[in-house]
């Protein structure tokens, strides 16, 4: 009996059970990662936002560079991360159900590119946190991931996304009030790179013989059998 890829089908394209096993490690690498920022913020709150001095970005500040992995995870106030909460998890499980890896990465990528765009260009006395960042940098990443993956649904919910969430690009320009823009435009530049560099390229182009259906034992069905092969119908 023929054998078939784990998680790919005849042309190469993963099974829709694949699919659905990353959508809902998706789901709750997602939940996971909201529940972690509430319950920061719940520390955060209690200790009289202690944690965003100690942990925000400074610009400029040699000892404050690795904060940039550590501020998406922290908010200013119960209004900032209400804010951010349903794009954070709109969007991150959407950059996740193509792969959890990928995603990780994904996530590291876009908070290091939106943190040095505020610690070398923002201007001094001033700190940074939230996952505005983070969120602009899935955003790039969606929008774009179907063009460099040739994905038609990828595309397509790319498109939407952008149509539906357009205005956020506002927010990412200079003079933006009371919004640091250039986390924004950070995360926005980290989330198209990474759509370039996590593009999908371990798509099989064709299946391996060993996958194809065993040749027919009848000798008078073989021609037939050996056409259709070759007409790629097997």
């Amino acid at each position: 009996m023929g054998r078939l890829l784990q998680g790919w089908d005849r042309t190469g394209q993963r099974s829709a059970e694949e699919m659905i096993a990353e959508a809902r490690k998706a789901f709750f690498v997602m939940f996971g990662f909201m529940v972690v920022v509430w319950a920061l913020q719940v520390v955060n709150w209690l200790s009289d936002y202690r944690l965003d001095m100690d942990f925000g970005v400074i610009p400029h500040d040699p000892g404050r560079l690795g904060a940039v992995l550590v501020a998406p995870f922290l908010h200013f106030g119960w209004d900032h991360i209400e804010a951010n909460s349903g794009p954070l998890f709109v969007f991150g499980f959407l950059a996740a159900y193509r792969g959890v890896v990928r995603f990780l990465w994904l996530t590291l990528l876009v908070a290091v590119t939106s943190g040095l765009a505020v610690w070398v260009f923002q201007g001094s006395n001033t700190v940074g946190v939230g996952a505005s960042g983070v969120i602009f940098g899935y955003f790039g990443y969606v929008v774009l991931r179907g063009l460099f993956d040739r994905r038609l649904i990828d595309t397509l919910i790319g498109l939407v996304m952008a149509a539906s969430f357009a205005y956020m690009v506002t927010v990412a320009v200079p003079g933006t009030p009371g919004v640091s823009w250039l986390a924004h435009l950070g995360g926005l530049v980290g989330g198209i790179v990474g759509a370039y560099l996590l593009r999908d390229g371990r798509r099989p182009a064709s299946v391996p013989d060993e996958a194809r259906p065993a040749a027919p034992s009848d000798p008078g069905r073989a021609d037939l059998h050996k056409e259709l092969r070759d007409l790629g119908l097997l």
